[in-house]
């Protein structure tokens, strides 16, 4: 049967590690007390947990409001089981959204809603809630949270390029640059699809350079064997790769002591340690030392 759903798609980022580090046995376990946790939260938001797929929940919303607030609260209360998490089973979760139509098969549900959700999870980064427009377009975020446009983004299997939105579920957060003004599915109609993405242009100091996407991946490092060099003692070798994939620029830290990213516009810097996540608009990288570090080496970047 053939309904309007608001699907929501939770995974944990970064399970094969905690696999390798504790072993089948012992990493199961997590795995399963913490999707456990996850399919309570949403379902205490009237939300139906449609099934488990390894690290992952599948659930959907009969409005978007609901699914909103309960991707908002799973993530904030989950910072605080994270803070309890030792290193070795340290798993983020990463929250894909969508609003379409699904069909609804012998306790399943399949269709373009489903799929776009479970793509989501996949492009966004740890600790990020990706949604497609029709989720912002006619719901409410719950207090505190902001709603940032991220323009039309490809997603694997669809010919047309899907507009996106981040929620900004961390209260601290305070921006009017996150609030979206005017219906989200208008917002990028003028877009063309052959304008999308397609390369990334890199600053550092009198370095400047600009990629396009048959040249990626590149890399980003101290070495004159990279594409992209920061000179810069902090910096590894090999610090970070630049991927296309899937129509998006992503960004993978390859490196001992991490990447901070910052996008334009406000928002909390996210933290990659051996993590990735999707680059888009504009913003900086800082590489292997925080952003509060004044001297720190920071690359900026312009997704064009």
């Amino acid at each position: 049967m053939g309904v309007q759903s608001t699907v929501v798609f939770a995974d944990l980022f970064g399970s094969t590690g905690v696999f390798e580090a504790l072993g089948n046995a012992k990493a199961t376990e997590a795995v399963i007390r913490i999707t456990a946790w996850v399919a309570q939260k949403l379902s205490s938001h009237d939300g139906r947990v449609v099934k488990f797929l390894g690290d992952g929940v599948l659930a959907t919303f009969n409005d978007n409001t609901s699914a909103l607030a309960a991707v908002v609260d799973t993530q904030r209360s989950y910072q605080t089981l994270l803070s309890h998490m030792p290193p070795k089973s340290y798993m983020p979760l990463r929250i894909g959204v969508a609003h379409g139509g699904v069909e609804m098969v012998d306790d399943d549900c399949y269709g373009d809603a489903v799929n776009i959700a479970a793509r989501l999870s996949e492009l966004t980064g740890p600790h990020q809630i990706w949604v497609n427009a029709a989720v912002v377009g006619n719901g409410k975020v719950p207090p505190g949270a902001q709603v940032r446009p991220l323009g039309p983004i490809h997603i694997r299997g669809r010919s047309e390029p899907c507009t996106v939105c981040q929620i900004e579920w961390q209260e601290e957060d305070n921006s009017d640059l996150f609030t979206i003004a005017a219906p989200a599915d208008s917002m990028y109609d003028d877009v063309s699809p052959d304008a999308l993405g397609g390369q990334i242009e890199l600053s550092w100091l009198d370095n400047h350079k600009l990629f396009k996407s048959f040249e990626m991946p590149i890399h980003i490092g101290r070495t004159r064997q990279v594409e992209f060099l920061v000179n810069d003692a902090r910096v590894s070798r090999t610090h970070a790769r630049v991927d296309w994939r899937n129509g998006c620029v992503v960004l993978v830290d390859v490196s001992s002591y991490g990447s901070w990213i910052r996008f334009a516009g406000g928002g909390a810097d996210l933290l990659l340690r051996r993590e990735e996540c999707v680059l888009h608009g504009r913003g900086e990288i800082s590489l292997g030392t925080p952003f509060g570090d004044p001297s720190a080496p920071v690359v900026a970047f312009s997704v064009l």
